[in-house]
C-alpha cells in the first residue's frame, strides 16, 4: 500500500506485539486507559478511528490466533493503517517457542525418525500433527489440543529438533527459527523483508530490562535423558535469543527510523508488583505522548467530508465501481456484445438481464472500467452508477445525481469548452451543476435537465456512457419513474446501459413502452437482442479453473474423489458467487476428510448457511451470529472498530466474555482480535468502500442479506432489537464512561460494566480549528435505526436538535434532513414548517453552514409559544446564540410568515380547475384534463386519485366539500361521494332519475347531504346512511341552498325563498326581498330561528320564521361598486358574514345584520378572492395583480403583513387550523392560522420608526414614527405599555438623564412627561423650536431655535432661566450643564446656561473650518475639536485655552464624525465596506472592515464599541443573503463581538448601557438586541415565554388640551 494510499485510509490499525506471559498487566493498563483516549483523539483531531488488534487478549487461550493469522492481520495493518501500525511490547521474558502449525512431510519425518533413532517416543507428535494431502505442498498440519498438553508437546519436539542439529540434519539458523518466541516471531515478520518507506516512522518498540541483584543459585534447568552438549552449544538460549533481538531492534532504528526506547528495572531480590505498577504508569504516559506526536503530522484528507454531498457519492460510487469490478474472475463472453453496443450510435438502452447471483453487477462494474480502451480515439465521460448501494435510492436522488455528475464531469473534461458546439451562455448554465441539487426540483423539471444534458453536451469526441445498475432492486414504481424520464430516442453519443434481474420484468417493460419499437428492419427479432442481453451462468469449466486458481492461491488443493464431486455440484450451480463459497468450504477439507454429496450444499443461499454453521462453531455462535446481524442492518456498512464496539454493548456477547474472566470487570469489551478473526473468514465476502468519511465493511452480495435475515432476523421483535442497539451505540449512549447494566442469566444482580465505545459527537472538533467535522456516519446511521427500531419519539427528539441539523446542513445534506423532516405522519406541524423553512433558506446555508440559529432567529423563534414541542429546540438556539454573545431581547412584529408546507404540482403544462379543502386539512384539486390531485393533512405531496372504469380511467370535472365529504362529478355526469376521514373509497351516488345533471353546491347537516344542481328547480338530499335520494322541488330556479337539522331552505332567482322540512319534504314556507334580486347566499340561525339571506347586490335581507308566516326583520340597500359577488364566507367565532366583489368587501355583523365595515380595493386593482381567519379577527384576501396574500387586521383596518407565494394564486381555502392558497399551476401553500393570529396581534407603529430613545436601565424606550403618538415601551414584556398623544405631529423627543421626564416637541409646543405617571405637566406653546437638549443633571431643558430667542428652562415647571439670542447649530451641552457649545457661522461658541451670554469662542491660529467637535465626560472643561486641515485640538472652555495635538492625513473629508463622551476614540467617516476610526491615545487612523454596505452607525456609551448596521453584498437576490447585518465592532482591535441579521430594514438605532441595541424599523417595528452574552439570559427567557395579550390595551397619555406656558 503506498503512502498516497495510506492516508486516504480512515482507521490507525495497530498491531500490540508481546509475550503474552509477561506483558498481562501493561496490556490491560494500554487498553482501558490509552487506547480508548488515542481513540478519542484520533476521531476529533483527524477524523480517524483506531483499531488495536492484542492477538493474547482473549481470556481463552485456545482462542488465541495461530501464526499464520498472526502474519494476516500484522501484514493488514501495515498496508491499511493510516499511522502507525506496530508497537511492541518487549519484556524480561523471552517467552516460549510456539509449535510450527505446519510442516512439510520431508521435515516432519525427519523429525521423527531423529527422536526415534535416540529411542525417544514420538507418540506425542504423531498425535498432534496429521497428514494433509490438500495442502500445497504437502505437509503434516497441527490439531488442536488442551492447553495443558501443549508443553509436552513442546518438549518432545524440541528434542527432536535438538536431535536433527546434532546428526547434522538440521542447521543451526533453521533449528533456532523453531525456537523463536511468538513476540520474535511477529516483529520479525512486521520489520524485515519490507522497505524503509513502508514501515519508516510507524513503529513503537518499547524494551524493558529487569536486573535481578541476588539470583537462585539453587534453580536447576532438567537434564535431558539424551546427551546433547554439542547441540545446545550451537543454539541460543531464550536469554540470549532476547538480548538478539533487542540488539537487532536498535540496530533497525537509524535504518527504518523506528522508536525504540529501552527501559532498565533493578531489583534487589525479585520483580515485585509495586514496580511493575509503577513502571505500567510510566509506560502509558510514554506511549499516549509517542502516539499522539506519530499521529499529529499525518497528512489526512478531508476531500470527501468537506465537498458536497454529490460530489462525495460520485466519489463514492466511482470507488466502488473500482472495488466491484475486482470481483471479475471469470471470462464472459457477453462483454463483446456490451463492448460492440458501446462502440455503435445508439437510440435505446442495453438491458443486461439474468437470474440472482449470475454476476450482472460486477460485469457491469468490469465493462465501465474498460470503457476508455474500447473507445481510444475518443475521450469518453463515463458514469457508474450502482442504485442498491446509494445511501438515498429514490428516483429524485438518483436524476440529480445523474444530472450533477454529468455536468460535472463534462465542466472539468480538458478543452472541452473549445470543442462544445453550442453557444457559451448555454453552455455556462448547463453546466452549473450546483442547480441540479435543488430539492424543489419535481420529476417533469429533472426530466427536461436529463435531456438537455444528454442532448448538448456529449459529442464524438466525448461521449457519454451511463451504467445503472440495480433499478430493478429500488421501490416498483421507482425504477419505471427513471426510465419514463430517460429522453427517447437517446441522443446520439449517448450510451446506457441497465441490469435488472429477469425476475423482475417490470424494468423491461418499462423500457419496451419508453422506447418502442419502430417499423426499421434492424427491428426484427434479431434486432431486439442488440437492446436486450440475458446473462446466465458462466461455464462450468470457467468455474472449475476458477476454484483451482482460488484454491492454488491459498495453498490448497483437493483430492481427484474429492473433485469429482465438487464437478457435481458445479453441474447444478456455477454462479461466481457459489464457487467463491466452495473455494472457502473445500479449503477446510483434508485429504482423508469424508466428504459425500451430500456434504457439497445446494446453491448459493445453502452454501450460505453451511459458511456460517462452520463460523459459528470455530468462533462461537453468538458472536458470528450478532456480528452478520449488525453487518446486515447497517445503513452504510460498518468499520471493523464500529463493529467491535457494538459487539461490546451487545449484553449476550459479553456475558460470554465475563463468564471466561470469572467475574465482571469494571471496563471490557469484546476482544479485537476475536473480531478480527471473524472478519477475516469472511474476507473474501466482504468488500470495502468509502462510504461517510469511513472505510466499511459490506456485504459482495445481497443473498448474503436474504440468508442471514432469513435465518437470524427472521421475527420484527429481533430486528428492532438490533436496529435498537445500534440506535444506542450511534447516539453514543453507553460512551464516555457510561457503564451499561450486563443482564445475565439466572443472575439478580446487574453489573454495571464501561464497554468503552467511541464517543459519537456531532462534529469532531479539533483544536486547530474553529469549526469540526460532522460525524457523518452518525447523521446517517442514528435516524434510520432509530426509525427501523419504532422509537419514533427518539427520532423526533433527533430531527429537533440542533447540532444535528448543523451536521446535516454542514455535511450538505439539507435535502436528505428536509426529507426527514417532511416525513410526518408520526410528527406534528412543526416539523413540515421547519422543512419548508429550510428549503427556502438553502441557498443561505450552502454559503453559511453554521447559519441555522441565525435562520431560525429571524423566522420562527417570535412562534415559539404556539409550538410547544419546539420549546427544547428554540431554547438551543438561543444557547448557541448566547455562547456567539448575541441573544433577542425584543422580537419585532413579523413582516411577513413562512407557509408552513408548500407542495409543488406534479402536472406539467395544465392549469387548475377547481380546489377544495376539508375540514380536517385534505385538499383536493381538479386540473383541465379531468384527473384529481390529493393532498392530504400529513402528506407533502399530491397524489392523484384515480377511478377505472369498463372505458378506462374517469374524467372528473366537479368538485364541491361540506365538513368533510367531498362530492366528485365525473364529465359522464356521474357523482362519487368520498367521506376523507375514512379510507379512500369512493361511493357513486344513484339517482333513479337519469336526467344528466351538474352540481352546482353542497352542504351538510348531521346524516343528510343537500345536492343544489345548476340550472334546475330542485335540489336533492341525499341520506348517507341508506343511500336513498330525496328530491325537493321548487318553483323557480333555485340559485343557493342552506339547511339545518330540522329544515331545507333554497333561495331563487326572483328573490325568493322556499323553506322545507327536511324529514318529510314539505314546503314550509316562502319568502321574498323587495327588489326580486337573485339570493346568492342564505344563513340559518336555529336558535333564534332567523334567516339572513344576501342577493347579488350585496344587500341583505333578515327573516324571523317563529312563525307560520315569515315575518320581514330588516333589508338593508347597499350602493355596491359592483354587482358580482366572488364569494362569501362565514367565521361562527365573531358571527361575521363575507361578501367580497370586485371592488369592495363587505363585512356583516350577523347578530344584528348591519353592516360592520368595509374594504375597498386599490385603485386600479380589484379583489378575486377573500376570507375570513378562523378566529374571525384577520381578513386575507387576493388582488388580481398580487401574487401575495394580503392580511388586514380588522380591528384596526391595516394591512398589516403578505402570504408570500411566488405563483399566480387562484383562490383562498381555509381548514380548522391552516389558510391554504390554491395557485393556478396545481401548487398549494398552507399557513397556519396561529401564526397569522400571532403575527397579526404583534405591535409596531403606523409608519417607520424614526427616532428612538432609551432608559437608563435599558428596561424601558420610546418611539417615534413621526405621527401624533410616541409609543412608550417595556423590554422585559415585549410590548408598548402606553401611548403618548400630541395634538400634531412629533418632530423630536428627548429624555432626562435620570428617566423622570420625556421632553417632545411637536409643531411649536413643547411637552413635559413624567414618566412615572404620564402626566403631562407642561405645555410650551408659541416656542418655534428646532431641537431640544437636556442637561446632564436632568434639571434644566434648553431649546434652540432657529428663528429666535433659544430658552433655558426647569424640566419641572417649564419655567425660563434664561434665553441665548445666538443660534448654535449641532449644540452640546458640558458635562457640568454649564455650557451650551455649539456653531454658529462657523464658529465655535459656549453660551452660558445661567446667563445666557456667549462668553467663550474657540480661537486657533488656523483659517480652517470646524468638521466636528465633542465635549467630554469625564473632563468637564475640555472639548475635543477637529478641523477640515485635519489638526485635532482641544479647547479647554473654562481657561479659555487651546492646544493642537496632531494632524490627520485626510485622503477625504469625514462625513460621519461621531465620537465617544470619553473621547478615545473617533468614528470619521464610513465608504461602503469600511470604517475610518481615529484612536485618540495612539493618534493613529483604522481602517474597519464590516460585513457590507455601511447603511447607519453609532457609538456606544463607553466609547469602546461601535455598533453598525449594514448590507452584505451578494449575487443572489433570496430573502436571507438581502437581509441587513447588525453588528458591534470592538474599537480596539477591529474585532466583531457579535452579529445577527435583521428581519427587514432599519430606519434608526439607540444604545442601551449594557451593549444593547435597540433598533426602529421602517415598517413601524421595534426590536431589542443584546451583545453582552449571558447578561440577559433572564431577560430573554422572560421575553420568549410571554404572549402578547389582545385585550390588554397599552395606558394613554393625554396631553394639556392647550399650553400652560405661552412664549413670545
Amino acid at each position: 500500500m503506498t503512502m498516497d494510499a495510506r492516508s486516504s485510509s480512515s482507521c490507525v490499525k495497530i498491531y500490540l506485539s508481546s509475550n503474552p506471559e509477561d506483558s498481562v498487566v501493561e496490556r490491560r493498563a494500554l487498553r482501558e486507559g490509552v487506547f480508548s483516549s488515542f481513540r478519542e483523539h484520533c476521531r476529533h483531531t483527524l477524523g480517524l478511528d483506531v483499531r488495536v488488534i492484542d492477538p493474547f487478549e482473549s481470556p481463552d487461550l485456545s482462542k488465541w490466533p495461530d501464526e499464520k493469522s498472526r502474519k494476516q492481520m500484522i501484514k493488514e495493518c501495515r498496508e491499511s493503517s493510516a499511522g502507525p501500525f506496530l508497537l511492541a511490547l518487549v519484556g524480561h521474558e523471552y517467552g516460549v517457542a510456539a509449535l510450527p502449525c505446519q510442516l512439510e512431510v520431508q521435515e516432519y519425518q525427519m523429525l521423527l525418525q531423529e527422536s526415534q533413532r535416540a529411542g525417544l517416543s514420538t507418540a506425542e507428535l504423531e498425535r498432534v500433527y496429521t497428514r494433509d494431502e490438500n495442502s500445497i505442498p504437502p505437509s503434516y498440519r497441527l490439531q488442536p489440543q488442551a492447553s495443558n498438553e501443549q508443553a509436552t508437546c513442546k518438549n518432545v519436539f524440541q528434542t527432536a529438533v535438538d536431535l536433527c542439529v546434532l546428526n547434522g540434519k538440521m542447521t543451526s539458523e533453521k533449528a533456532q527459527n523453531y525456537c523463536r518466541s511468538t513476540l520474535d516471531v511477529d516483529l520479525r515478520y512486521a520489520l524485515e523483508d519490507n522497505g524503509h518507506k513502508d514501515i519508516s516512522g510507524r513503529c513503537l518498540i518499547y524494551i524493558h530490562k529487569v536486573i535481578i541483584s541476588a539470583k537462585d543459585k539453587s534453580h536447576h534447568q532438567p537434564k535431558l535423558q539424551v546427551n546433547m552438549d554439542s547441540a545446545m552449544s550451537t543454539l541460543l538460549t531464550p536469554e540470549a535469543l532476547l538480548t538478539a533481538l533487542c540488539d537487532s531492534l536498535l540496530s533497525l532504528v537509524l535504518p527504518f527510523n523506528l522508536q525504540v526506547y529501552t527501559t532498565t528495572t533493578e531489583c534487589p531480590l525479585s520483580y515485585t508488583p509495586a514496580r511493575r505498577t509503577c513502571y505500567t504508569d510510566s509506560l502509558c504516559h510514554q506511549v499516549t505522548s509517542d502516539l499522539e506526536k506519530m499521529t499529529e503530522h499525518l497528512n489526512i484528507s478531508f476531500e470527501l467530508l468537506l465537498s458536497d454531498a454529490f460530489a462525495r457519492e460520485q466519489l463514492e460510487q466511482d470507488e466502488l465501481c473500482n472495488v466491484i469490478s475486482q470481483c471479475y474472475e471469470i471470462y464472459r463472453p457477453e462483454e463483446e456484445n456490451i463492448r460492440n453496443f458501446v462502440q455503435n450510435e445508439q437510440w435505446r438502452p442495453l438491458v443486461i438481464t439474468g437470474g440472482p447471483c449470475t454476476g450482472k453487477t460486477v460485469l457491469l462494474a468490469h465493462c465501465s472500467e474498460q470503457i476508455k480502451s474500447w473507445l481510444p480515439e475518443s475521450d469518453p465521460v463515463v458514469i457508474s452508477y450502482f442504485c442498491s448501494l446509494s445511501v438515498n435510492p429514490s428516483p429524485k436522488h438518483l436524476l440529480s445525481s445523474l444530472c450533477y455528475q454529468i455536468a460535472k464531469r463534462y465542466h472539468s473534461t480538458k478543452d472541452y469548452i473549445l470543442d462544445a458546439p453550442h453557444t457559451s451562455s448555454t453552455l455556462i448554465d448547463l453546466l452549473n451543476y450546483r442547480v441540479y441539487t435543488d430539492s424543489d426540483l419535481t420529476l417533469s423539471e429533472q426530466k427536461q435537465h436529463i435531456l438537455s444534458l444528454m442532448t448538448l453536451l456529449p459529442s464524438p469526441k466525448h461521449p457519454l456512457v451511463i451504467f445503472i445498475n440495480g433499478l430493478d432492486q429500488m421501490d416498483y414504481d421507482y425504477g419505471c419513474q427513471v426510465i419514463e424520464s430517460l429522453p427517447f430516442p437517446l441522443p446520439p453519443s449517448v450510451k446506457l446501459l441497465l441490469t435488472a434481474s429477469s425476475k423482475q420484468k417490470h424494468i423491461e417493460q418499462a423500457v419496451e413502452l419508453h422506447y418502442p419499437q419502430c417499423t426499421l428492419s434492424s427491428e426484427s427479432e434479431a434486432g431486439k437482442e442488440l437492446f436486450s442481453l440475458q446473462l446466465g451462468p458462466p461455464n462450468r469449466k470457467e468455474s472449475v479453473k476458477m476454484l483451482t486458481s482460488l484454491l492454488s492461491a491459498s495453498g490448497r488443493r483437493i483430492t481427484s474423489g474429492q473433485q469429482a464431486l465438487v464437478n457435481q455440484a458445479l453441474a447444478t450451480c456455477c454462479l461466481p458467487l457459489y464457487v467463491r463459497l466452495l473455494h472457502k468450504l473445500t479449503s477446510l477439507w483434508q485429504s482423508d476428510s469424508e466428504v459425500s454429496e451430500s456434504t457439497l450444499p445446494d446453491g448459493v443461499h445453502a452454501a450460505i448457511s453451511t459458511l456460517l454453521d462452520h463460523l459459528e462453531l470455530k468462533h462461537g455462535s453468538p458472536l458470528v451470529s450478532h456480528a452478520v446481524c449488525y453487518l446486515t442492518l447497517s445503513r452504510t456498512g460498518l468499520t471493523e472498530a464500529e463493529l467491535t464496539d457494538l459487539l461490546s454493548n451487545d449484553n449476550k456477547i459479553l456475558a460470554h466474555y465475563t463468564k471466561l474472566s470469572h467475574c465482571p470487570l469494571p471496563k471490557m469489551r469484546v476482544p479485537q482480535v476475536d473480531v478480527e478473526k471473524v472478519l477475516l473468514d469472511l474476507q473474501p465476502f466482504l468488500l470495502r468502500r468509502t462510504v461517510a468519511g469511513s472505510v466499511a465493511l459490506f456485504w459482495i452480495s445481497r443473498h448474503f442479506g436474504l440468508v442471514i435475515t432469513k435465518r437470524y432476523l427472521d421475527s420484527p421483535t429481533a430486528r428492532r432489537e438490533f436496529h435498537s442497539d445500534m440506535a444506542d451505540y450511534f447516539s453514543g449512549r453507553w460512551s464516555c464512561g457510561c457503564s451499561k447494566p450486563l443482564n445475565q442469566d439466572n443472575n439478580d444482580a446487574k453489573p454495571y460494566i464501561d464497554r468503552q465505545p467511541s464517543s459519537q459527537p456531532f462534529f469532531f472538533m479539533s483544536s486547530s480549528k474553529e469549526t469540526g467535522n460532522a460525524n457523518l456516519k452518525k447523521i446517517l446511521e442514528l435516524p434510520y435505526h432509530l426509525r427501523e427500531s419504532s422509537q419514533l419519539e427518539e427520532l423526533r427528539k433527533l430531527v429537533l436538535t440542533l447540532e444535528f441539523q448543523q451536521a446535516m446542513i454542514g455535511s450538505d445534506l439539507v435535502v436528505d434532513l428536509v426529507a426527514m423532516l417532511e416525513r410526518n405522519e408520526e410528527f406534528g406541524k412543526e416539523h413540515p414548517l421547519l422543512a419548508n423553512i429550510l428549503k427556502s433558506s438553502i441557498c443561505f446555508l450552502n454559503s453559511f453552514p453554521l447559519e441555522i440559529p441565525s435562520v431560525m432567529e429571524l423566522v420562527l423563534l417570535p412562534y415559539k409559544s404556539i409550538f410547544p414541542n419546539l420549546e427544547g429546540y428554540a431554547n438551543a438556539i438561543q444557547q448557541e446564540r448566547k455562547k456567539r454573545g448575541v441573544s433577542v431581547l425584543l422580537h419585532p412584529a413579523p413582516s411577513t410568515i413562512h407557509a408552513f408546507k408548500c407542495v409543488k404540482s406534479q402536472v406539467e403544462d395544465r392549469s387548475l380547475r377547481d380546489a377544495i379543502a376539508t375540514e380536517c386539512g385534505t385538499v383536493v384539486l381538479t386540473m383541465c384534463d379531468g384527473s384529481v390531485w390529493v393532498c392530504k393533512s400529513n402528506a407533502n405531496e399530491l397524489f392523484k386519485l384515480t377511478l377505472s372504469s369498463e372505458n378506462g380511467d374517469i374524467t372528473f370535472g366537479g368538485l364541491h366539500s361540506s365538513g368533510h365529504l367531498i362530492l366528485l362529478s365525473s364529465f359522464s355526469h356521474k357523482h362519487f361521494l368520498w367521506d376523507v376521514t375514512g379510507t379512500d373509497v369512493l361511493l357513486e351516488v344513484k339517482d333513479s332519475n337519469k336526467t344528466p345533471k351538474e352540481v352546482e353546491n353542497i352542504v351538510t347537516s348531521q346524516e343528510n347531504l343537500c345536492i343544489q344542481w345548476k340550472g334546475k328547480h330542485f335540489v336533492s338530499v341525499y341520506k348517507i346512511s341508506n343511500g336513498i335520494l330525496n328530491h325537493f322541488c321548487c318553483q323557480n330556479l333555485v340559485t343557493c341552498v342552506a339547511c339545518s337539522s330540522t329544515m331545507l331552505v333554497c333561495g331563487h332567482d326572483k328573490g325568493t325563498l322556499s323553506i322545507f322540512d327536511i324529514k318529510t319534504t314539505n314546503l314550509l314556507q316562502t319568502c321574498s326581498n323587495s327588489k326580486l334580486e337573485t339570493v346568492v347566499s342564505i344563513t340559518v340561525c336555529c336558535k333564534k330561528q332567523r334567516i339572513g339571506c344576501i342577493d347579488n347586490t350585496g344587500c341583505t335581507t333578515l327573516w324571523d320564521v317563529s312563525t307560520e308566516q315569515p315575518n320581514l326583520v330588516k333589508e338593508t340597500f347597499l350602493k355596491a361598486k359592483s354587482n358580482n359577488i366572488l364569494n362569501t364566507d362565514y367565521a361562527s367565532e365573531t358571527h361575521a358574514f363575507l361578501v367580497c366583489q370586485a371592488k369592495q368587501i363587505t363585512l356583516w355583523d350577523t347578530c344584528e345584520w348591519e353592516v360592520s365595515d368595509q374594504f375597498l380595493a386599490p385603485k386600479q386593482k380589484a379583489f378575486k378572492h377573500a376570507l375570513l381567519s378562523q378566529d374571525g379577527h384577520f381578513l386575507l384576501a387576493l388582488l388580481d395583480t398580487s401574487s401575495s396574500v394580503l392580511v388586514w387586521k380588522l380591528s384596526t383596518g391595516d394591512c398589516i403583513l403578505p402570504l408570500e407565494t411566488f405563483r399566480v394564486p387562484h383562490r383562498l381555502l381555509k381548514t380548522t387550523s391552516d389558510i391554504v392558497c390554491v395557485n393556478h399551476d396545481g401548487s398549494i401553500a398552507l399557513w397556519d392560522s396561529e401564526m397569522i393570529h400571532i403575527a397579526g396581534i404583534a405591535c409596531k407603529m403606523a409608519y417607520g420608526v424614526k427616532e428612538v430613545v432609551v432608559e437608563g436601565d435599558g428596561n424601558g424606550l420610546f418611539t417615534s414614527d413621526g405621527s401624533d403618538t410616541v409609543w412608550k415601551w417595556t423590554v422585559e414584556m415585549g410590548q408598548p405599555c402606553a401611548h403618548v398623544l400630541h395634538c400634531n405631529p412629533v418632530e423630536k423627543m428627548r429624555l432626562s438623564p435620570n428617566n423622570a421626564y420625556l421632553v417632545t416637541l411637536s409643531s411649536e409646543d413643547i411637552y413635559i412627561w413624567q414618566t412615572g405617571s404620564g402626566q403631562n405637566i407642561v405645555r410650551v406653546g408659541g416656542s418655534r423650536v428646532s431641537d431640544i437638549l437636556i442637561t446632564p443633571n436632568s434639571k434644566f431643558g434648553v431649546s434652540l431655535s432657529e428663528h429666535g430667542l433659544s430658552h433655558v428652562w426647569k424640566l419641572v415647571s417649564g419655567a425660563t432661566i434664561c434665553t441665548i439670542h445666538l443660534y448654535l447649530s449641532d449644540a452640546q451641552i458640558s458635562a457640568e450643564s454649564t455650557f451650551l457649545i455649539g456653531r454658529h457661522r462657523g464658529e465655535l461658541l459656549a453660551a452660558n446656561l445661567w446667563s445666557g451670554s456667549i462668553n467663550k469662542r474657540f480661537s486657533c491660529d488656523e483659517v480652517s473650518e470646524i468638521i466636528g467637535f465633542q465635549t467630554l465626560t469625564n473632563h468637564p472643561n475640555f472639548v475635543i475639536v477637529l478641523l477640515t486641515s485635519g489638526s485635532l485640538y482641544t479647547w479647554n472652555v473654562a481657561e479659555e485655552t487651546v492646544c493642537r495635538h496632531f494632524k490627520i492625513p485626510f485622503n477625504s473629508l469625514p462625513n460621519n464624525f461621531k465620537m465617544s463622551g470619553n473621547g478615545n476614540y473617533t468614528l470619521l467617516s464610513t465608504h461602503h465596506e469600511t470604517l475610518t476610526v481615529l484612536d485618540m491615545s495612539k493618534f493613529q487612523l483604522c481602517s474597519i472592515k464590516t460585513s457590507g454596505n455601511v447603511i447607519t452607525t453609532c457609538l456606544d456609551s463607553s466609547g469602546c464599541f461601535v455598533i453598525c448596521c449594514s448590507r452584505p453584498k451578494s449575487n443572489c437576490e433570496c430573502f436571507l443573503h438581502t437581509r441587513p447585518i447588525l453588528s458591534v465592532i470592538r474599537l480596539e482591535d477591529g474585532s466583531t463581538v457579535g452579529s445577527l441579521y435583521l428581519p427587514k430594514s432599519p430606519l434608526s438605532l439607540a444604545v442601551i448601557g449594557d451593549l444593547s441595541v435597540a433598533v426602529g424599523f421602517e415598517d413601524g417595528a421595534v426590536g431589542v438586541y443584546s451583545f453582552n452574552g449571558e447578561k440577559s439570559i433572564s431577560r430573554v427567557e422572560k421575553s420568549h415565554l410571554r404572549k402578547c395579550p389582545i385585550d390588554q390595551a397599552p395606558r394613554t397619555w393625554l396631553p394639556l388640551t392647550t399650553p400652560n406656558i405661552q412664549w413670545s
